[in-house]
């Protein structure tokens, strides 16, 4: 059984996303340049496309089945979801925000996810004092506490500086191995890709035109 089934179509104005995607991949990345519909598949995974139109599962469970009537509600789907416009509260502290809602599953403590990802100072701070990059953190940090059943990610460390990146890479690799989490990890970097991909789906024009390791993928030299 695979592990995430994308069998999508979904037009927008006069842009067409059709794809058939199958993989195994524990972190299963979405590659490729602007407008070629990555953002709309991880929105459509979380239930944020209601004109999508296929089938989507990930690790067994039907998220979407357009023949057979089934649209599982966006409320209902535990996914961990960090979309590139993070939206925290201002008005709350950095705890807050992370510890903001219900845990789908027991997982490690805030401070715990906190030192991963190099927030444990900020905790106490207001969450409308934060850089562009450590409200980046914080929305992983969230995602991360709520102990999701996957992890759909979108461009996140396009606000985050280099010296933080390789720290971020190896927290979201820590919460795969530890917590088993699967993730979807859109980027357009090919270093995010080599860090974080076991597999890597090209996509342009709304189409899937590659698939395969990140190393295979690279040395196509892709757009």
């Amino acid at each position: 059984m695979a592990r995430f089934e994308i069998h999508l179509r979904l037009r927008q104005g006069a842009f067409t996303l059709d794809v058939g995607i199958r993989s195994e991949a524990r972190v299963l990345a979405l590659f490729g340049p602007s407008g070629s519909g990555k953002t709309s598949i991880v929105e459509a995974l979380a239930g944020l496309r209601p004109a999508a139109r296929g089938r989507l599962v990930i690790d067994g469970r039907v998220l979407l089945d357009s023949d057979a009537g089934v649209s599982v509600p966006a409320r209902h789907r535990s996914f961990g979801y960090v979309p590139q416009d993070v939206l925290l509260f201002p008005h709350l502290d950095v705890t807050q925000n992370i510890e903001y809602g219900e845990r789908a599953r027991p997982g490690p403590d805030t401070d715990v996810i906190a030192g991963w990802l190099g927030i444990d100072h900020l905790l106490t701070r207001s969450a409308a004092s934060l850089s562009g990059g450590e409200r980046q953190r914080v929305a992983i940090a969230r995602a991360l506490w709520r102990r999701p059943e996957a992890l759909l990610l979108d461009e996140p460390l396009s606000a985050v500086d280099l010296p933080r990146r390789g720290q971020i890479i190896k927290a979201l690799l820590r919460a795969r191995d530890e917590l088993g989490l699967p993730m979807i990890y859109v980027t357009h970097t090919p270093a995010e890709v080599s860090a974080v991909a076991d597999e890597v789906i090209v996509l342009e024009g709304g189409s899937v035109v590659m698939a395969g390791t990140p190393g295979e993928v690279l040395r196509a030299d892709v757009p």
